[in-house]
Order: C-alpha cells, then sequence, then structure tokens
C-alpha cells in the first residue's frame, strides 16, 4: 500500500504544523516480546496540542507500512500508539481542513484518514492506543481503530465533536463506535455530547462506557499500559476478561440499533430544529451502517465528509469553533497584561440563594480556594451551603469527582451570617436581588471590612456597575462579572469595564474567569451589556407583532430559520412573565421605545398568569383562550417572512448602535457573546455573518458588519 496518491494533497498545505510519528522498540514486561511504541508529538511545547493534517497522515500511514512488515518478519509482536503529554490528538487539523476547496480534495482528505488507520486496524499483530490526553474527533479514532485501548484517569476532553462542527467521524468513527459500546451510547457520543456544549468524556467516563479496556493512574500510566498489554499478547485471562467485558457493554440487536437512531433524531430536532446539515448526516450514516460493511461505509463516510466541507454551514461554523471560540475566546480582545493580576486566594460570595450557591461551587472547584457565603440569616445560609454539598454529592455519584476531590470541595465551602467573614478575601462577588439600592448597601457593608486590595464584583446583568460603585470609598475596585444560567454549562462570561475600573482589577478578572474555565468577553459599562441586549431587541419584536395582532404560532416559530435553542415564547415560559417584563422595562427605560414593553403581557402577570404557553394533551404549547380572553389585541397580524425580517433588522440595528457606541471591541465579540451566551447556532456562524447574509446589515446600516 502506498501513500504517494495523497502527496500531492499535502503540498497544498505547506504551512501544516506535521504532528510526526516516533517509534520506540520496548521490550515488554513478563518476557512478552518487543513492541512498537509509536509517540504522535507536534515538538511544540506541551500546551500546544497535536492534531491531523495530511502531512501528518502520510507520515503516519508510512510509519505504520513500515511496522506492518517487521510485524510480518516477527521482529515485534505489537504496535500501541500514544501521544506527548495531555494529548493523543486534539483532532483534524480545522485550519487545514477549512482550506479544502473542492468535493475531489475533501474525499482525498477522508480517504487518507481511512487507509492510514485501517492499517493500524489489520497489523498482523495486536494494536493498542494509550489515550493519555485529548482525544478528539480523528484523534479518539485512531484509538478506536487499535485492537485495545487503556486510558489514562487523568485524561480529558475525549470525543467525537464532529456534529458539533458541521463534519461527521468519517475516519471510521461511526461504523467502529457502536460496534464497541453499543448504538445508545455511540449516540451519546457522537450526538448529545456534541450538541450540549460540546460536552466530552473524561478518561473514567471513557473507560465505564467501554471506549477503552483499561483504566490507569496517571502517575505510571504509560508503565501500567505497558505491562498491561504484555499480560494481554501473552492472552489467558487478561484477554477472556477484556472480551467478557465487551460483549457485556456492547450488548444490542437490531432493535436497539433503530431506537437510538430515532433518540437521536428526537434530541437533534429539539435542539437545532434540524437546521444543520450535519447532525443529521451523522445518524444517516450510523443508520444506514447497520447494514454495510466496513468497507462499504467508510465509502459513504467519505462522500459525507466531502460534501459536508463544502457547505456553507461547514465554514461558518469553523469561523464561529476557530476564530472566536478557540482564538478570539481564549486571547480577549481588551484585557490588561496578565501580569497585573493580584493573587486570589480567598472568595467571598454574598448571598446565598441559588445563583449564589452555583458560583459557590464553581469558585471552590475550579480555583480550589476557600469559599465563604453569607446572607441574612442562617436558615438561609445554611440552605446555600446545603446546595454545595448536595451538587458534591451528585458529582460523585456519577464518578465527575474522586471521593479525595469531593472531600476537599466541600471542606472549601463554608456560610456566615457576618461579612466579618470577609476580612481576608480577596475577592467578594454579589449575586443578590436585582435592585440598585441593594447592591449599593452590600457593597458599602462589604467594604467596610475587606481590605483596600479586595475586588468586589458583581453578577448584575443589567444594571449600572458605574452607579453600584458611586458611593464607594474605592470605585476602581469593582467590576462586573456577568455569568449566564446554569452557572457550571454555560461557557460565556461578560467582564464588564466601568470608567474608573483600573487595569489591576481587570486583569485579576480576567485570569479569574480562565482559572474558572469560563470565556470571558470586555464588555463596556452599557445597560444590559451585551446578550440581554440583543435576546431583549428580538423578544421586544416579537411580543410587539403578538399585540399587533399575529397569532401566537406564526410570532412563535417565525425565527425558525435562526435555529435557536429555544423558541421566544418558550424561553419566556422558562424564565416567567414578571421576568420577561422587568427585563422589557428595563431596556425600554434605558433606550426608549424601540424595546417593546408589551401592556399585555402585564394583564397576565396582573391576573396571576404564570405563562403564556400552556401545554397541551398532544405535547404541542398553545395559548389558552381564557389567556387570550385577558388581552386586547390589535387587528394587524404579520406573516412569519414578515417577523422575521422585521426581527433581523431591529437586531442590525442594535447590533450598529452597540458598535457605535463601543460596547465591545469588535462584531466579532457581538457574535462571541451570543454564541456562549445565547446558544446562537455555530452553523449560522455568529450573527453578524448572518445578518449580512440575509441582507438586514446593509437594509438597517447602510453597509455590512463583515466587510470582504
Amino acid at each position: 500500500m502506498s501513500f504517494e496518491r495523497y502527496d500531492e494533497l499535502a503540498g497544498l498545505f505547506p504551512a501544516e504544523i506535521v504532528t510526526h510519528s516516533y517509534v520506540e522498540d520496548i521490550d515488554l514486561p513478563e518476557d512478552a516480546g518487543v513492541l512498537a511504541l509509536v509517540t504522535l508529538d507536534n515538538d511544540l511545547d506541551q500546551t500546544k496540542p497535536t492534531t491531523l493534517g495530511p502531512t501528518t497522515l502520510i507520515e503516519f500511514g508510512r510509519t505504520l507500512e513500515t511496522l506492518k512488515e517487521r510485524a510480518a518478519s516477527g521482529e515485534i509482536v505489537g504496535v500501541a500508539v500514544t501521544g506527548k503529554p495531555y494529548f493523543l490528538v486534539a483532532g483534524a487539523d480545522l485550519s487545514t481542513v477549512k482550506s479544502v476547496k473542492s468535493e475531489h480534495l475533501g474525499r482525498l482528505m477522508a480517504e487518507l484518514g481511512h487507509e492510514a488507520y485501517d492499517l493500524l486496524a489489520d497489523m498482523g499483530v495486536p494494536s493498542f492506543a494509550f489515550i493519555n490526553g485529548v482525544a478528539l474527533g480523528g484523534g479518539l479514532e485512531v484509538a478506536l481503530a487499535a485492537t485495545y485501548r487503556t486510558v489514562s484517569a487523568g485524561a480529558k476532553g475525549i470525543g467525537l465533536p464532529e456534529a458539533f462542527i458541521g463534519l461527521v467521524p468519517g475516519w471510521g468513527g461511526v461504523y467502529r463506535l457502536p460496534r464497541l459500546i453499543g448504538p445508545a451510547n455511540a449516540v451519546k457520543v457522537m450526538i448529545e455530547n456534541p450538541l450540549s456544549n460540546n460536552r466530552s468524556l473524561s478518561g473514567a467516563e471513557a473507560y465505564e462506557l467501554g471506549i477503552a479496556d483499561a483504566l490507569f493512574e496517571p502517575a505510571d500510566y504509560l508503565e501500567q499500559s505497558l505491562l498491561w498489554a504484555a499480560r494481554v499478547l501473552r492472552g489467558g485471562s487478561a484477554e477472556e476478561s477484556v472480551e467478557q467485558r465487551r460483549r457485556e457493554l456492547a450488548d444490542y440487536d437490531d432493535d436497539a440499533w433503530v431506537s437510538a437512531v430515532a433518540a437521536g433524531r428526537a434530541f437533534v430536532e429539539a435542539k437545532t430544529g434540524n437546521a444543520a446539515p450535519a447532525p443529521s448526516r451523522v445518524l444517516d450514516l450510523l443508520e444506514a451502517g447497520l447494514q454495510l460493511s466496513q468497507k462499504e461505509s467508510a465509502a459513504a463516510e467519505c462522500n459525507a465528509l466531502a460534501e459536508l466541507m463544502q457547505t456553507p454551514e461547514f465554514q461558518s461554523t469553523v469561523y464561529a469553533f476557530l476564530d472566536l471560540v478557540q482564538k478570539r475566546g481564549k486571547r480577549p480582545a481588551g484585557a490588561p497584561d496578565r501580569k497585573l493580576a493580584r493573587p486570589v486566594s480567598k472568595v467571598g460570595v454574598v448571598g446565598a440563594g441559588l445563583m449564589a450557591s452555583q458560583l459557590a461551587l464553581l469558585f471552590a472547584r475550579q480555583l480550589k480556594v476557600p469559599v465563604v457565603l453569607t446572607d441574612i440569616d442562617q436558615a438561609r445560609v445554611d440552605k446555600g451551603v446545603a446546595y454545595v454539598h448536595a451538587e458534591i454529592e451528585k458529582m460523585l455519584g456519577r464518578k465527575r469527582l474522586s471521593q479525595d476531590a469531593a472531600n476537599r470541595t466541600r471542606a472549601l465551602v463554608t456560610g456566615s451570617v457576618s461579612k466579618d467573614a470577609f476580612a481576608d478575601a480577596d475577592f467578594v462577588i454579589e449575586a443578590v436581588f436585582e435592585e440598585m439600592s441593594v447592591k449599593k448597601q452590600v457593597f458599602a457593608e462589604v467594604e467596610a471590612v475587606v481590605s483596600p486590595e479586595c475586588i468586589l464584583a458583581t453578577n448584575t446583568s443589567s444594571l449600572s456597575v458605574a452607579e453600584m460603585a458611586a458611593d464607594l470609598q474605592h470605585p476602581e475596585r469593582v467590576v462586573g462579572f456577568h455569568f449566564f444560567n446554569p452557572v457550571a454549562a454555560m461557557p460565556l462570561l461578560e467582564v464588564v469595564r466601568a470608567p474608573r475600573t483600573d487595569d489591576a482589577v481587570l486583569a485579576t478578572a480576567f485570569v479569574v474567569a480562565k482559572g474558572l474555565k469560563k470565556n470571558a468577553v470586555l464588555v463596556q459599562d452599557a445597560p444590559a451589556f451585551v446578550v440581554n441586549r440583543i435576546l431583549g431587541r428580538m423578544f421586544g419584536e416579537i411580543t410587539a407583532a403578538f399585540d399587533e395582532g399575529t397569532d401566537a404560532k406564526t410570532a412563535d416559530t417565525a425565527l425558525a430559520p435562526m435555529g435557536l435553542p429555544m423558541s421566544p415564547f418558550k424561553l419566556l415560559a422558562l424564565v416567567g412573565l414578571p421576568v420577561g417584563q422587568h427585563v422589557q422595562e428595563s431596556l425600554h427605560t434605558a433606550f426608549g421605545d424601540r424595546f417593546h414593553v408589551s401592556e399585555n403581557q402585564q394583564k397576565l402577570i396582573d391576573a396571576g398568569v404564570r405563562s403564556l404557553w400552556e401545554k397541551q394533551e398532544d405535547g404541542t404549547h398553545a395559548v389558552p383562550e381564557a389567556t387570550l380572553a385577558l388581552m386586547d389585541r390589535g387587528s394587524s397580524p404579520s406573516t412569519a417572512e414578515e417577523v422575521l425580517r422585521r426581527t433581523q433588522d431591529g437586531l442590525a440595528d442594535e447590533i450598529g448602535r452597540m458598535l457605535d457606541e463601543g460596547v465591545v471591541a469588535a462584531p466579532e465579540d457581538i457574535d462571541l457573546c451570543m454564541i456562549l451566551g445565547a446558544g446562537w447556532p455555530m452553523h449560522l456562524g455568529g450573527i453578524t455573518p448572518y445578518l449580512d447574509r440575509v441582507g438586514a446589515s446593509e437594509r438597517v446600516n447602510g453597509k455590512q458588519f463583515h466587510q470582504e
């Protein structure tokens, strides 16, 4: 087998950072023979992930060809693949993949991966993958091609995220994974996790699912993996136990396969409204794969990859994921030099309600520093601490925390009815009622007991940070730290700089945000900041159309082409009518009539109605006749197309104003906020490119947000 036909493809990408295949012969323990260990390494520092481009795959394939010849001659008894510290492989090089400009080249790229991985699957001797760290996409598919797999308990970032980035697991994953762990678990890994904030697996979770055959601690992971491989190669009980475990974990029949595909399709419908092509294509391949040979499935995977690489949705996703989330999200525009940041060794949280308790857990778990909650009475404090402890127990039960980690985290969180507990805190965040006078009083009380260097943060979603700090002795110490709910799951953190916030405080805020594993975006102190302001404008347009006489279903489904995770009225049902009305009223106060406040909504609130929508017996949602009777609506209905265009234009207008006001540095920051804070679909590539494509930017502002 030769890889010469791919040399032209590799030549198109001279800037590829090559991940090399380094081979070392290992004398296995217990006289099991010689194993060839292939280490994948890009020779960069340990923070730079290894990736797969054409030159990398060609070198890997040729290395495996040589090893197959050695195996045939009896020189080696097995082959193993591992990676540099913390990485097996982080997947395909998206910078390369996005530059593949034809289906022909895309198909070549797909076939190249199959040709290399099929060698690992058919070496003539057993092959092993030692998953020592991140193994995503094509990286995990390397491991799936091996005969056996071990995984480090310290490994994180294991999964097949292709549905999230607009592709399919096209190097054998969609065929091999369900046969290894069963179709239902395969749907979890290939569909549910990617479409749930691109969740990945830990080493322990990968082992539990059956992706790996053995789990070892990181301290001596390679040594234990080699010993385990030696015992498997010698046969007997070690090999038998692997086969027995595999049979138990992959116990399924044709009906289970069909049911798993159906459940996956229902999940995709609920999450995306089938607006993005990739998730459905993954399920198409999985469904067909039940009756296909591996060779036939490989051909279908190659066709799917080649076609999807050329879609606008994939190119938009690459912009959203690579340029925004991976690059801009990790290097926030306008953030001060991190060297200015102050150390944070203790955190205070004012309040012990749900949001405050979520914050306490996040700070303790991620920063691993003491966290103290305060509230106005002991019962509230006890309830907040109890919530944190209960959540830790849940994580322990799900094996997301070890017993030692759970004990340590639990011990870090305490409560007090006195703010004197903040005396030695370096960072205090308030999460109390969204009322200016309450927040000002809280900050005054906190400032009276903390050191002059202690940073005061507010989790306000819309109030002025400058006004909140105005009466303090040190207003420069105050910064906005706006989290999104649920705190643990939502990756965005709007870091709000008031006019007097100093650079050291801001630098500390960004360092803390990174420690919390959040993507921070610098936002200037303006009402509702970014996400809530945009959502408020969008929601105002929908409720205005409804009040004018558009029927509820038309108004609610008009934005379906945007592929948002939740329709406007369903979102309103989730947050509740009073909260939604309060937000709109505050935005109307700040910005005037372009933020519609619904008199009908207030009538419902006054009548004690909690939600506009109610679920019907058939599972659909509708507005009850009794609710409609309480409202006074107009007689000028709009079509769905008119509502969509109206909303697009409203969003283009509001974003244009925000950029003119300098709320953020650039349109990219608006896009990043909406992706990470509002679930704006990756396949649309950010809200500002979307508004450019549909013509709203030109219609409203006379120019596009992104000039060619």
